[in-house]
């Protein structure tokens, strides 16, 4: 049983890398990067002058403010909209593809249990969701750093908080950490909803209008105490809470611990749905 598992598993990571719609969209998240950090290389010092323009008469700024940290900070940032859209696109792409193209049949018609099937494609969604993060992360920390360098971090999240170098590396980090729990709950609702609708087009369609929506649901922060952090929309800003002056490991570990239950109950549902569906 096991070794069907690995098989399917090696199969599906087969697939997701032979269709060019991955490749394209690793390499828009790339292109988005260097758009960026061009951006910033033009215009990221007059922008600096306006924003920190009255700050600047009472406080004393020692060492370049446009720095690879700051960068770094405007592509985690991308976890908003962006990112989450391009793993909703591919991920789905998964299973319309198949179901499309008729090759869902032919594999079913093979013997192989629905429910290991689509198990499978939740694993590789899952990690892949993961491995892009990282990817992210590493190539706009590499490129941030090797053309702008290091220095001290401001952010404004609720105040406008600076964190020395080495702080604010260390929280970089950790916010991509956090940004992964979030982007696997989009890539999995994707593929819950790939599994309801069995088309390209509508599954596109439906995951943007909940990304969007989901974005307008936390602008709104619905809910109070205990009812506000168990709301899903209010979780997906986890990774922002490490800008905050003082970390809040409490808050932020309840917060992850709450948006893996949605990410499990996801997936349990979406394996239900596909095994109760008929697939012709």
């Amino acid at each position: 049983m096991q070794g069907m598992t690995n098989a399917i598993i090696r199969a599906e990571w087969f697939k997701l890398f032979r269709q060019s719609r991955t490749w394209y969209a690793l390499g828009a998240l790339l292109l988005l990067q260097v758009v960026l950090l061009l951006n910033a290389w033009y215009q990221g010092g007059s922008i600096l002058d306006m924003l920190l323009d009255n700050l600047k008469q009472s406080f004393h700024f020692q060492g370049e403010l446009l720095n690879g940290h700051l960068l770094v900070y405007i592509v985690l940032n991308t976890m908003w909209f962006h990112l989450p859209l391009i793993l909703m696109i591919v991920v789905s792409g998964m299973l319309t593809t198949e179901a499309e193209t008729g090759t869902l049949r032919t594999v079913m018609m093979t013997g192989i249990s629905k429910r290991r099937y689509i198990a499978s494609k939740f694993r590789v969604a899952i990690s892949f969701t993961a491995l892009t993060v990282v990817l992210v992360a590493l190539t706009s920390g590499s490129l941030s750093y090797l053309f702008f360098g290091t220095g001290d971090l401001f952010v404004f999240h609720g105040a406008l908080n600076f964190f020395e170098s080495p702080d604010a590396f260390f929280r970089l980090g950790m916010a991509f950490i956090a940004g992964i729990f979030s982007m696997v709950f989009f890539s999995v609702s994707s593929l819950l909803l790939a599994v309801i609708f069995r088309e390209t087009v509508k599954t596109w369609i439906v995951a943007a209008f909940f990304l969007i929506v989901s974005n307008l649901l936390l602008q709104m922060q619905i809910g109070q105490g205990w009812t506000r952090k168990l709301f899903f929309a209010n979780l997906n800003d986890t990774w922002q809470l490490f800008f905050e002056y003082h970390i809040n490991w409490a808050e932020i570990g309840v917060s992850l611990l709450i948006l893996t239950i949605y990410i499990a109950a996801i997936v349990v549902a979406g394996i239900w749905w596909f095994d109760k569906k008929d697939i012709a």
